[in-house]
């Protein structure tokens, strides 16, 4: 066997360049500033010249207020501003601060001194010191929150990466698998419907699942946390320009240079001496070895002072997770096993590693223009599949996760609109590999001529061999128009020319089912002796072209967006967007002749018991459209009850549309041109007759893939999977719903924000896989048991010459309602503390089994076209509440999360409350645990100022304070017609989330 290894940790020394590298750059102080469009709007003085000119790079944009009054400057990067007010000869001065994608109301007089309130954080402006007061958005019409520069830097949190910080937001939740990877996901849609945007852009992933780009199964960032200014979260009503989306929107501003040059290093570092055991660990009574380990460097200043700037960061991740390979069958006797065998299981580790650079430059040409290029490149690598069952460290798969994304942005205003143009290309790259190339051994436990039986270990070649990605560029254009009264008008389009590939071949080495005991009784005790009774390999389809299924997508987007006005206290958000994508590699897909005869001859999907026409299923090249439907529209509005902007009344209805992932859409031509195939082996206990249905004798040369090439090499497509596309697909989308009340008021002398809204969301249109195999008279059940409402399936009606027949249709629905409700005292520089609670209660239901994952897209339990019943949503609480504070005194930092949450349901088939096992279903439960999951975290930061601009910190992190253990595994067999199961719901497995608690040092150096 030929192994493939993971690329190594880097030493020690590249840390320490890392850190002596940023001491070079050490020579002033002050905060970063960032760079995305953020408005302020209100009243002034009738003509009064409203100028807003940023403390920290000297940015000025100037409009004139109209005859009543009313005045907008828009277009501003988010930052603290010295908003002048001219009038009569007078001028008066507020200090604010604006936020990411901010729409902000701030009524103005002439005359007077400049104020300077005494909240919000201290900048310079020259050798004059103000402080910017944080001004609050109440009167939108979307369901939003704030993650502040503050939170991410002060809040515990383990993996750096800046979406961990979304789910302090209700109605959000950031995932972490058992394997480390991450997502984020909103309401009862899994992550696949999120979109971040990062200045601006969206990082949405064409081909994979999770999203984002890049975040499909990884424990990697999507993007350098040390970059990431602050960001919003939209959990639904956003405004029309938001695109690619059917759940929530992540809105980032990256951070910029500034007037001063400024810089930052950090290494953090844990290790299993400085964590408990986990339950398994307790058990077996010995900690795996595991280490995680992070570090980077940020910089940033003038290169011309007032006019252009740079700023750059790097970041390195390194994790070493530990790994209980264990056998996957619990009735087996692991001290059964042969000494060669046996010294595969035990403990290993899983590493990962990951290097992220970023880079922009600033470039404030006067004060009408605005440019800046940023880039950014993601290099990542990981072993994965590895234990936490039978896989043992030659199954594994190594899989690299690489991106290079880059922007190049021109804000061009005038005195009452701004044009903000984009031009950005990617190249995002996902390629798992098996780490062994050759045979993978299947070890069962299989009771004497009783089937299957299930697998001990997991030996040798692995399957995984993909390779995906999307590849383009892209032109947008945003415009913004503030010149009518009363009214912000944004129009925008956008263009994107993108190859997307899903290269792929399962499996990629043949696997070999092996029935333990039935070798160990006819004397062959070693693996290089076992003689499997099963093969499962995957051929290349003579004649194929290219086996890499690519397709050069064009996509199209217009909206048009008006903020109206209408009174001082309602306001209306009146939005309408339309896209459109061209995806070739569906639409001019040409179903092979051999099908379409084997298809349109085959008498079991033609009579009147079949519920699906073929023809909807066969490509001509011709008779396939994109989805022309994407019209979208944005309503929303806010009425401020006193017009103070402290009691809002807020609520809006729209659709989102998101788009199929080509993932799916690749699965026609891919398992068409490596198609998977299965010999029987005729051995003592699982005998067969040889020469007829795929059964052979045993020889050692089907070892070798060649030969087992050959066998399938005269009429290829036998036994090969069938995936069609229906002809007329459409985009998975979402109908939301919302209304609610912001209000503000004061306690002990501080100003609190609270929220509570009610929202229903809808979505439909996802794809699902069904069965399209009938039975002779073309029924979906056995036709000989009338009154089957389960099982029966027509599974051993393959196509004839071919294989089993799967068919997609737009057919995955959700139904949500939530109740959230968040409460809030910001943290300023006079009151140097922040607490925050956000609370979500969720009804949701599906119409799809997810018991694996909260992404399953195959339905075989039910036709695909009378579909599965609505059912509870998997893995979604009914109560979640995530709590945070910070508070600061005499130097130090002490900061908490406390994220509480009910049991998640979990699926079940219930057999029990049937008369026969032909009438079981899903029938989902919840754990009757009084808490689902809990986790308490702690973290405590000393600041040091020398007096030479140059600052150290140290920072300790506790994860998991009490050491609650979250179970994930639970007996969810409720019984059979007969039998109730008397485990049924109890916990039935040694599985839990990560972490146990877990102790993290931290050392930082800023200048």
């Amino acid at each position: 066997m030929k192994h493939r290894t993971a690329k190594g940790f880097r030493p020690m020394p590249k840390l320490l360049a890392c850190a002596l590298a940023s001491c070079l750059f050490a020579v002033a102080t002050p905060a970063l500033a960032q760079s995305t469009a953020a408005t302020v709007r209100g009243q002034a003085p009738a003509q009064a010249r409203v100028t807003a000119t940023n403390v920290a790079t000297g940015l000025s944009r100037s409009v004139e207020a109209s005859s009543s009054g009313n005045y907008s400057v828009a277009g501003l990067p988010p930052g603290t501003y010295r908003i002048d007010v001219a009038a009569a000869g007078q001028t008066t001065s507020r200090v604010v601060t604006l936020q990411v994608g901010q729409t902000a109301t701030l009524d103005l007089a002439a005359g007077g001194a400049a104020e300077t309130p005494a909240t919000g954080p201290v900048t310079e402006l020259g050798a004059v010191t103000v402080t910017g007061t944080l001004l609050a958005e109440t009167k939108t019409s979307e369901v939003a929150t704030y993650v502040t520069q503050k939170q991410i830097e002060a809040l515990p949190q383990a993996s750096r990466n800046f979406l961990a910080f979304a789910d302090t937001v209700p109605g959000m939740i950031f995932e972490q698998g058992q394997d480390g990877s991450t997502k984020l996901r909103s309401g009862a849609q899994s992550s696949n419907g999120i979109n971040v945007f990062i200045d601006g852009v969206g990082q949405k992933n064409y081909v994979l699942k999770g999203g984002v780009s890049g975040q499909d199964s990884t424990s990697g960032n999507p993007f350098p946390q040390l970059a990431i200014g602050e960001y919003k979260v939209i959990t639904s009503n956003y405004s029309a320009e938001y695109d690619q989306i059917s759940s929530a929107a992540v809105t980032a501003v990256t951070k910029s240079g500034t007037n001063e040059f400024e810089g930052s290093f950090f290494w953090d570092y844990t290790s299993d001496q400085w964590r408990s055991p986990t339950f398994r660990e307790e058990r077996n009574g010995s900690k795996v070895d595991s280490k995680e380990e992070q570090y980077g460097a940020a910089f940033g200043g003038p290169i011309i002072r007032d006019k252009l700037f740079f700023f750059v960061t790097y970041e390195a991740k390194e994790i070493d997770r530990p790994r209980d390979i264990r056998i996957g069958d619990g009735a087996f006797n692991p001290a059964g096993l042969t000494s060669e065998l046996a010294s595969l299981i035990g403990s290993s580790g899983a590493p990962f590693d990951q290097d992220m650079y970023f880079g922009k430059l600033t470039w404030q040409l006067n004060d009408n223009h605005l440019i800046e290029l940023s880039a950014k490149r993601r290099d990542e690598e990981e072993i994965t599949n590895i234990g936490d069952g039978p896989n043992t460290n030659s199954y594994g798969t190594s899989k690299t996760n690489n991106s290079t994304r880059v922007d190049l942005r021109w804000q061009w205003n005038g005195e009452s609109w701004l044009n903000d143009m984009h031009l950005t290309s990617e190249d995002d790259e996902w390629s798992p590999r098996p780490i062994t190339i050759g045979p993978g051994y299947q070890i069962t436990n299989n009771l004497v001529n009783q089937g299957e039986g299930n697998v001990i270990l997991n030996v040798g070649g692995g399957q995984d061999f993909q390779d995906k990605g999307q590849k383009g560029y892209s032109f947008q254009d945003d415009f913004t128009f503030t010149g009518f009264e009363n009214h912000t008008i944004k129009v925008g389009f956008k263009y994107k020319s993108i190859e997307v590939n899903a290269f792929e071949q399962q499996p990629f080495n043949p696997q070999y089912r092996v029935d333990y005991y039935e070798n160990l009784l006819e004397g062959r005790g070693t693996l290089a002796t076992f003689v499997p009774y099963r093969v499962d390999f995957g051929a290349p389809l003579p004649g194929a072209v290219d086996r890499n299924i690519t397709s050069t997508n064009k996509q199209y987007g217009i909206y048009f967006q008006d903020d109206w006005d209408v009174t001082d206290k309602l306001t209306l958000n009146l939005g309408i967007r339309y896209d459109y994508e061209r995806t070739p590699g569906y639409e001019d897909f040409v179903t092979p002749a051999a099908l379409v005869d084997a298809l349109r001859n085959w008498s079991n999907i033609h009579g009147p018991n079949v519920d699906y026409d073929i023809e909807d299923y066969i490509s001509t090249g011709n008779n396939r459209d994109a989805y022309d439907g994407q019209w979208a529209p944005r309503l929303g509005f806010s009425y401020d009850l006193f017009g103070n902007q402290r009691h809002v009344i807020f609520g809006g209805a729209g659709r989102a549309y998101d788009r199929n992932l080509f993932d799916y859409l690749a699965l026609e031509q891919s398992k068409s041109t490596f198609p998977r195939y299965r010999f029987q082996f005729n051995t003592t206990f699982h005998p067969c007759t040889v020469g007829v249905d795929n059964c052979l004798a045993w020889d050692p040369a089907f070892l070798d893939p060649e030969n087992l090439f050959a066998l399938v090499a005269a009429n290829p497509n036998l036994g090969a999977e069938v995936n069609l596309m229906n002809n007329h697909l459409k985009v998975p989308y979402s109908d939301q719903f919302s209304l609610g009340m912001r209000n503000i008021f004061t306690v002990w002398g501080h100003d609190w924000n609270s929220s509570a809204t009610i929202v229903h969301v809808r979505s439909k249109d996802g794809i699902q896989f069904a069965l399209g195999n009938r039975w002779p008279d073309g029924s979906y059940r056995d036709p000989a048991f009338p009154d089957a409402t389960w099982g029966h399936q027509p599974f051993g009606f393959p196509i004839p010459g071919f294989g089993t027949l799967l068919l997609a249709d737009n057919g995955i629905e959700t139904r949500l309602n939530q109740l959230l409700l968040s409460l809030e005292k910001p943290y300023t520089t006079s009151s140097p503390w922040g607490f925050t609670i956000a609370y979500t209660y969720s009804d949701a239901e599906e119409n799809r089994n997810n018991a694996a994952n909260s992404d399953e897209h195959y339905l075989f339990d039910y036709s695909g076209q009378v579909g599965q019943p609505f059912t509870t949503s998997l893995g979604i609480p009914k109560h979640r509440l995530v709590a945070t504070g910070i508070y600061e005194y005499k130097g130090l930092t002490f900061s908490s999360k406390l994220t509480l949450a009910s049991p998640t349901p979990k699926e079940a088939v219930n057999c029990h409350d049937t008369v026969s096992f032909d009438n079981c279903f899903f029938d989902p439960f919840t754990p009757d645990d009084t808490i689902g999951f809990k986790q308490f975290d702690l973290a405590v930061q000393k600041e040091w100022d020398t007096g030479t601009d140059l600052k150290f910190r140290v920072r300790g992190d506790v994860f998991n304070v009490f050491n609650w253990k979250n179970f994930l595994d639970y007996d969810t067999w409720r019984g059979d017609p007969v039998n109730a199961n008397p485990t049924f719901g109890r916990r039935n497995g040694d599985s839990t989330v990560w972490p146990p608690r877990m102790f993290k040092l931290s050392f930082g150096l800023s200048w």
